[in-house]
């Protein structure tokens, strides 16, 4: 297993272009978490201008199928998004402790 960044980059005015879609946005990441995949996800905070997931997996394409099928991408809420391999190594989490 591998620790996946998905980042999102907000569209303009995300806040408002969030509220009609946000309810089937957290509807598909409970169903991430209760299969296992997401780990965490939330908005930055001050600007709010973006946000994370947290996903474990296999391979990056569980973040991406994530993505692709989210409403914020579908509806314009995320303008883009990225997928980054995150080697973490400090904390009761750690795929790659470093002792």
């Amino acid at each position: 297993m591998k620790h996946w960044l998905l980042i999102y980059d907000a569209a303009d005015d995300y806040a408002a272009k969030r509220a009609p879609h946000r309810g089937l946005h957290l509807e598909k990441a409970r169903a991430a978490v209760g299969r296992g995949e997401l780990v965490l996800g939330g908005a930055f905070a001050d600007p709010v201008d973006g946000s994370v997931l947290l996903f474990k997996a296999p391979t990056r394409e569980t973040a991406e199928a994530f993505a692709r099928n989210d409403p914020y991408v579908l509806n314009g809420v995320v303008r883009s998004w990225r997928v980054r391999e995150w080697t973490t190594v400090v904390g009761p989490e750690a795929l790659t402790p470093v002792p």
